[in-house]
């Protein structure tokens, strides 16, 4: 059957050509059949291992495994496993760093026919603890790296295997277990809109259907060789997994929070990677970087996802990448799986409107329903929904939450439908168009985050009467946290009081960039109405050092660059660039801008380490008269220009050096 009629609409000729082209040179691709949806993770791997037993399965710097190596370490974990925790179908918890071990760990995990919750180890120690909680694992997997750690978390309230100490007496030989599709695979947690995350499980059915639609999208091959940023304890992660190692292909993890993107670029270019998968945010900055380097001739197609793609991102792929690199973009949501996407080339019209999601998958209908849950007329706009048998089972401890979100098929039968809260339309070719979320929750840095968990730590702290946060929209499409605050009593609780109390609890991309104090928040029927919270834009907020007046000409020319970035009418020469709005990746761009405005050849930790006017004015007064090197001048440009957000931080030293975030 054609992919045209899978789908229900015929596609424009231009997009089918396009898919056409999107194959790994070698034309090695085998189509990942529906029967194999229908099976299992481990039966699915264990056939792509007899296949291809002396592949390259997965490298991560000097250490490298083939299918057959991989799939013997795996083994050994499952085993080792059962002698911890017998019963088959029950939560596993893995506590591992980004890379090959808890690739081996998750293998190991499904095929003793457990489900497993992945960790970040870089989460605060709190939301770790309530995750352990929630999801009642009974065992936590580990490494010598983290067992420590992971020993002080399970207070030996649980057993640990650490698989570094996993003697010879585990066989190697496959386990051969009774895996259902429909048996849970995965509990991965989002932001919960209740104020504390919320579990998604997942199915072996579920994730081998993501698998396969992924696959015959975007023709994965045993040829291809695909980059791992995203940490395992995300979907996103997930995608990447088994599109790759259930197919033949190889996967190469790489610590991008580590290396940066200029350590990404060289990477990308020694490993050959041919699919290269980055949030939006990165791509941001891996497509200026493009501009000034070497193109990358491995590389075919560059997947985006995380974040709603713009026209600015869409400009960048054209501006700074060759033709023949191809772009992908895709809708998903943790509980429906993928739910539509596009591969384009640089002829591509980007629409006026909305953000283009791409075509629905095979397996899944997406309707559009108002109000009332009826379907809306074509070219209208409503609540995007999908009716699938292939979607997440639920929610994990949450029956209520489940049965609201969950629908079952009015004309019955084995599919249900899944709300998602996203608001779209259906052009008249079938392509559809994202048009925001009903609700709060938001992506911050590609991450999902609900609104109301913020509110709820923020409510914790003994300072606090209330507190609601929003998400406004910052320059390039970014969106940033401002959290606003009514105090108990005066004094009220300091920035940074704030900020160290939500660091214990929070990871950073759900931290507000600022902080405003008010007398009451405005409600609606007893609701915080967040439209009406005041805007951060515009006007100077209320400091605690009055305004003063640029004093010199460098001043001023100082005052219209920083207002351009900050977007603000009036800027006083003392004021704080944090406590005016500023976030580290805004700094970045002053800093550019002073080096190329004032042609002086600064150290870029002076000029970040000068918060204020004033103090940038004195650094630029001291370099000024002083030859440069234009060479020099132009590398230290390309080096801020490229600077990814945790650089950024380190040389202002946010909140640390300055400690507060912006006041307002």
């Amino acid at each position: 059957m054609s992919d045209s009629l899978k789908h229900g609409f015929k596609r424009p000729p231009e997009q089918q050509a396009i898919r056409d082209k999107c194959f790994h040179p070698s034309g090695a691709f085998v189509e990942f059949p529906i029967e194999d949806v229908e099976a299992s993770i481990p039966e699915r791997f264990e056939k792509i291992v007899r296949l291809y037993p002396d592949r390259l399965a997965v490298k991560m710097g000097d250490r490298a495994l083939t299918y057959a190596e991989l799939n013997r370490a795996a083994n050994r974990i499952a085993r080792a496993i059962l002698a911890k925790q017998s019963k088959l179908n029950e939560p596993t918890a893995l506590f591992f760093e980004h890379g090959i071990e808890v690739i081996a760990a998750i293998f190991g995990a499904l095929k003793a026919g457990k489900f497993y919750l992945a960790l970040d180890t870089s989460f605060p120690l709190e939301r770790i603890t309530y995750l352990l909680e929630d999801s009642q694992a009974g065992l936590i997997v580990t490494n010598d790296g983290n067992r420590d750690l992971a020993n002080a978390l399970i207070n030996d309230a649980r057993p640990l295997l650490n698989i570094d100490e996993i003697d010879d007496s585990f066989s190697s030989d496959n386990l051969n277990l009774c895996v259902s599709p429909d048996d849970k695979t995965t509990i991965t947690y989002t932001s919960g809109s209740t104020g504390t995350p919320k579990g998604v499980v997942e199915t072996h059915r579920y994730r081998l259907h993501d698998s396969m639609i992924h696959t015959n999208e975007i023709h994965f091959s045993v040829n291809d060789r695909l980059s791992l940023l995203h940490c395992v304890s995300f979907a996103s992660a997930h995608i990447q997994l088994t599109r790759s190692l259930l197919n033949g292909a190889s996967l190469f993890p790489f610590d991008i929070k580590s290396e940066g993107v200029q350590g990404l670029i060289k990477w990308l270019q020694e490993k050959q990677i041919t699919v290269l998968h980055a949030p939006v945010a990165l791509f941001r900055q891996l497509a200026d970087l493009l501009s000034v380097e070497k193109p990358l001739p491995y590389l075919r197609l560059i997947h985006l996802s995380g974040a709603a793609i713009t026209h600015l991102d869409f400009n960048l792929y054209k501006m700074n990448l060759p033709p023949e690199i191809l772009l992908a973009f895709h809708m998903g949501t943790t509980e429906a799986g993928g739910i539509g996407s596009a591969v384009v080339d640089q002829s591509f019209c980007f629409p006026q409107e909305g953000t283009p999601i791409g075509y629905p998958y095979e397996g899944k209908k997406v309707l559009l329903l108002d109000e009332d849950g009826h379907e809306v007329a074509p070219n209208h706009f409503g609540e995007l929904a999908i009716k699938s048998r292939y979607l997440a089972l639920g929610y994990w401890r949450k029956p209520e939450l489940t049965r609201a979100k969950f629908l079952p098929d009015p004309s019955g039968g084995d599919q249900r439908i899944y709300l998602t809260g996203d608001l779209g339309r259906m052009m008249a070719d079938g392509v559809l168009i994202h048009l925001g979320r009903k609700d709060f929750m938001v992506k911050i840095r590609g991450y999902r985050v609900e609104l109301a968990e913020i509110e709820k730590v923020l409510q914790a702290h003994p300072q606090v009467r209330d507190a609601g946060v929003v998400a406004w929209d910052r320059e390039l499409g970014e969106k940033y946290l401002v959290a606003y605050i009514v105090p108990r009593e005066d004094p009220a609780p300091t920035i940074n009081d704030l900020f160290d109390f939500l660091t214990g609890k929070l990871p950073d991309y759900m931290i507000p960039s600022a902080f405003q104090y008010l007398e009451t928040l405005p409600l609606t029927n007893g609701k915080l109405n967040r439209a009406v919270l005041p805007k951060i834009g515009g006007k100077r907020p209320d400091l605690s050092q009055p305004y003063v007046l640029p004093l010199s000409a460098v001043e001023q020319q100082l005052v219209e660059l920083w207002a351009e970035v900050l977007s603000l009418n009036q800027i006083g020469i003392h004021d704080n660039f944090f406590d005016l709005g500023g976030h580290s990746l805004a700094a970045t761009r002053i800093v550019s801008l002073v080096l190329k405005q004032f042609q002086l050849e600064i150290p870029l930790r002076s000029l970040f380490e000068s918060p204020t006017i004033a103090q940038m004015g004195e650094v630029i007064a001291e370099y000024q008269g002083k030859q440069i090197d234009v060479e020099k001048l132009d590398r230290l440009l390309t080096e801020i220009e490229t600077m990814t957000e945790s650089e950024a931080q380190k040389l202002v030293a946010l909140r640390k050096k300055q400690n507060r975030p912006s006041a307002i």
